[in-house]
């Protein structure tokens, strides 16, 4: 069995990668080929393009990737028609692989959206594209497989794979233990993990962190790289910065950064899943563009950003979308932060509203789910080619 998979976002290859390896337990010799990344490389996956590496937000960022991104449908068009694997499953980064499923349903491929685009929160009526060309949403969120449903598209709802993602990973009691501190507090610092993230956001978290150290000198900072990239970026707008702070950059150390934290500033992302898992409270924030403010305010059905407070329906993790006016965003999150460091009553509260929520939603097998619909699915499509063409003959 041939599946091509088209996953645009470091996230997704991730999640992806698991998907894979489970897929591969019940279908020992199955094949993986299309657009990925570095995780799913490891996992056999035969990659035409690493696009985790265009991994990109706004329309300033994808306006000068038009032409790649153009080329690359166009390569994928090609090999889907030579190749006509059983079956093509996107992951998330909706602009790019709504192209790839249109191009798959020319040919008549199945398509599997995993981790699907979160049309509940912004532009619903891109529905009109699921309907058209996708046959399946695995949905990862009860709510989001409701509303998959309530417009009459085939959803099955499988778990989100970062709880999967959380359960299984062991945490590095070294890294732990170099964290811990019976005298500081310990706040962590989740960038991003685009590379425009984190040059937009790093700066903004840097100014907060000096103006809390210079009411807290009982604090200290754990920063989360997710990838090589960052941990140099980080470094390199920490030296700018020029201040004097208790910083520590880690790499690949974010479970490890949002276990130890007694609380974290992070960038908005699914990584606030892993922090509700771990019940870590947050304050998070977004800096876009002008263009992303402007298309947000225009397209959001939504309340708020961060999922934890999607699935609550109210702020528990506070909320600063679309820093622009920086300085009072910034006076704005020192005093949050500064109220969770004076009163660690009020952290406590968030942790067991967090509790809360985690425990109605939090549920691991996810992929195993996915993995088990995607095969189940595929084998029955399978037999039923199978008996046609036997007919036939």
């Amino acid at each position: 069995m041939h599946v091509f998979l088209s996953v645009g976002e470091p996230s997704g290859d991730q999640h992806a990668a698991e998907l894979m390896r489970e897929f591969s337990r019940r279908i020992p010799d199955a094949r993986f080929s299309g657009f990925g990344g570095p995780e799913m490389q490891a996992e056999g996956f035969d990659c035409l393009y690493q696009l985790t590496d265009l991994a990109v937000m706004g329309i300033g960022q994808v306006l000068p990737l038009i032409r790649k991104f153009y080329g690359l449908v166009q390569d994928a068009k090609e090999y889907l028609r030579l190749q006509k694997p059983d079956a093509v499953v996107l992951v998330d980064f909706p602009g790019f692989n709504w192209w790839i499923a249109r191009a798959a349903k020319e040919i008549g491929i199945p398509v599997y959206y995993y981790c699907p685009p979160q049309l509940w929160a912004w532009a619903p009526w891109r529905i009109r594209k699921v309907h058209r060309f996708v046959d399946c949403v695995l949905s990862v969120l009860p709510f989001e497989a409701e509303w998959y449903k309530k417009h009459g598209v085939d959803v099955e709802y499988v778990g989100h794979p970062f709880f999967d993602e959380v359960a299984e990973h062991p945490l590095d009691n070294r890294t732990l233990a170099k964290m811990a501190s019976d005298d500081l507090q310990t706040i962590g610092i989740l960038p991003g993990s685009r590379k425009q993230e984190v040059l937009r956001n790093f700066p903004v978290m840097l100014d907060v962190m000096t103006a809390l150290y210079e009411k807290h000198p009982n604090i200290q900072f754990q920063v989360a790289c997710y990838k090589q990239w960052h941990f140099d970026k980080c470094s390199e707008l920490l030296n700018e910065y020029g201040a004097q702070l208790p910083i520590n950059l880690h790499l690949n150390k974010t479970a490890e950064v949002i276990e130890a934290a007694d609380f974290c500033l992070i960038v908005s992302g699914s990584v606030s899943l892993e922090l509700l898992a771990r019940k870590t409270p947050a304050i998070v924030m977004y800096r876009g563009t002008l263009m992303t403010c402007i298309l947000c305010k225009a397209l959001l059905t939504v309340d708020y950003m961060s999922l934890p407070n999607l699935i609550a329906n109210r702020a528990i993790m506070p909320e600063y979308p679309l820093v622009r006016q920086k300085s009072g965003h910034i006076d704005r999150m020192t005093a949050e932060l500064d109220e969770w460091i004076s009163h660690p009553e009020k952290v406590e509260e968030t942790r067991k509203q967090l509790t809360v929520i985690a425990k109605a939603i939090v549920e691991t097998g996810g992929v195993q789910r996915a993995a088990e619909v995607l095969v189940n699915r595929l084998s029955n499509t399978d037999s039923t080619t199978h008996a046609v063409k036997n007919r036939a003959a």
